[in-house]
């Protein structure tokens, strides 16, 4: 199927066999990459176990991942945007797949890691797609519904992730939840090249390939000096030089953010008092959510002793209240304006981190892991999707794909660095970190740590955010047409699934 020139006015109707294809091939596609950032904390234990890895070890398997899909999830949109949205998306589904079977096969953990790093630069180019396939190829008039459809689908696709992901795991191998998303991806390219529409934008301009290698060498020098430091010696000359690096590819970035004509990531959004404070609350409640639930699925198999599959349903709570509740909280948010639930949503989320510092040995789930599930996923279900609107509402309408695609470049580095930053503010590092006594011990302080943390985001909510839309900000005008960032929503979805 020939490329063709968005509009803006796609033609395909979502109750047309063609609609329902569109939503079918795309959620598959994107759901098997938001599977991926679940599931894999659930495995963590039975990786441990395979190749007696470090915490380090299973830091950087997280990690790795996060890193190269965080850094690159903007650069992926603008791609599709230039080269076709089909295109990218079927190639990132190749990519995905040669990954995943990469990881299948991993013979070591060191090789494991690679492999996840390149599954995230798949996922990098497929998720974005997958959504901005639906803005550009559906009638206006279907367009919301067709949204909404994808979104609560992929939201149930990584709902599910941790339960199918934990039974798999127990019964064969934690191999297999790698090899799963061989099949599925195929079926995803079969359909894609068969029933998707290709689109690309006319004036969609260069993307930002500084920025994004940039963002890349930064992040990840300063991820490895994070990691690595607690382990072999801040002062270790190779950790050391990673920091280095870090610190000046980070300043590199932002150099070349501020000259670029065509920005990833345009600075000048922050100038809107409403969008710092908004993504100020989303870098600390999902700093406190992403460090928290790499460390509590430790502590239920290690301290506790539960199986990979009791430990992918002990949290299962959080997830279905975000189902269910998340689309009320958002027209909640758009009635009387999102400040109130973006100040009480992370405090209670905060108290239900507190919480989970009962979660010890010898603790109960009906004592001790269901009412910290509940509490948190209470606060986070107030918490999702009003950060939505509150980043919406700080910019004009033509720019709400920018917005939103920072705002979720933001969740993502936030959770990058709590992998990295968490166990260490807790205490959980060196050759004994993953002994039950010195984790259990280091998880109740990062527990009430990322509480603490959590609970300051609604302090900062309530002094940033505003009742009414600001309206203020100033996006370069090479970054105004229509789908340009629109694609990089994408992350909505598996972020309202934890």
């Amino acid at each position: 199927m020939d490329a063709v020139e968005n509009t803006g006015e796609g033609t395909v109707r979502l109750s047309s066999p063609a609609g329902k294809w569109i939503i079918a091939t795309t959620v598959l596609g994107s759901g098997i990459a938001f599977l991926d950032s679940t599931v894999v904390n659930v495995a963590l234990e039975a990786i441990s176990a395979e190749f007696d890895a470090s915490l380090g070890g299973l830091q950087w398997t997280v990690e790795s991942y996060l890193l190269t899909l965080g850094s690159l999830i903007l650069l992926g949109g603008s791609l599709g945007d230039l080269y076709g949205r089909k295109r990218i998306f079927v190639y990132g589904l190749v990519l995905f797949t040669i990954a995943s079977a990469l990881c299948g096969l991993a013979p070591s953990v060191e090789f494991l890691i690679a492999a996840r790093a390149l599954q995230g630069v798949g996922a990098a180019l497929l998720v974005p797609g997958s959504l901005a396939i639906i803005q550009t190829a559906f009638h206006p008039d279907d367009r919301g519904r067709a949204i909404g459809a994808w979104s609560g689908l992929s939201g149930v696709s990584t709902a599910i992730g941790p339960f199918v992901g934990g039974w798999l795991i127990d019964s064969v191998s934690w191999r297999l939840v790698f090899y799963i998303n061989i099949p599925l991806a195929i079926a995803a390219i079969a359909a894609a090249l068969r029933h998707v529409p290709e689109t690309r934008d006319a004036d969609a301009k260069r993307p930002d390939i500084a920025g994004s290698l940039a963002a890349v060498v930064g992040l990840g020098g300063l991820i490895y000096a994070l990691v690595e430091g607690p382990a072999v010696g801040f002062l270790e000359p190779r950790v050391l030089v990673a920091a280095g690096i870090g610190v000046v590819a980070i300043a590199g970035f932002f150099l070349v953010e501020t000259r670029s004509a065509e920005p990833m990531m345009p600075l000048s959004m922050f100038s809107s008092s409403q969008f710092s404070a908004t993504n100020g609350t989303t870098l600390v409640v999902y700093f406190a959510l992403g460090g928290a639930m790499f460390l509590v699925i430790l502590q239920l198999q290690r301290v506790l002793g539960y199986s990979a599959l009791e430990a992918g349903l002990a949290f299962m709570p959080i997830t279905l209240m975000l189902l269910l509740f998340s689309s009320r909280t958002g027209a909640l948010a758009q009635r009387i304006g999102p400040r109130l639930p973006l100040t009480f949503g992370p405090i209670i989320a905060g108290l239900g981190l507190i919480l989970m510092v009962r979660i010890e040995a010898g603790s109960t789930y009906v004592s001790a892991v269901l009412p910290a599930a509940l509490v948190f996923g209470a606060g986070m279900a107030l918490t999702v999707a009003p950060l939505t609107t509150a980043v919406l509402a700080a910019v004009a309408t033509r720019h709400a794909g920018i917005a939103s695609g920072v705002n979720n470049a933001v969740a993502r580095i936030a959770g990058l660095l709590a992998v990295a930053l968490l166990p260490f503010f807790g205490g959980i590092s060196g050759s004994d970190a993953l002994d039950p006594e010195v984790f259990s011990a280091g998880f109740q302080k990062a527990a009430f740590g990322a509480g603490v943390l959590c609970m300051l985001g609604g302090i900062v909510s309530f002094f940033g955010i505003r009742e009414r839309h600001e309206h203020k900000i100033n996006v370069p005008p090479s970054l105004d047409h229509p789908c340009q960032s629109v694609s990089e929503m994408a992350g909505a979805g598996a972020e309202s699934s934890v």
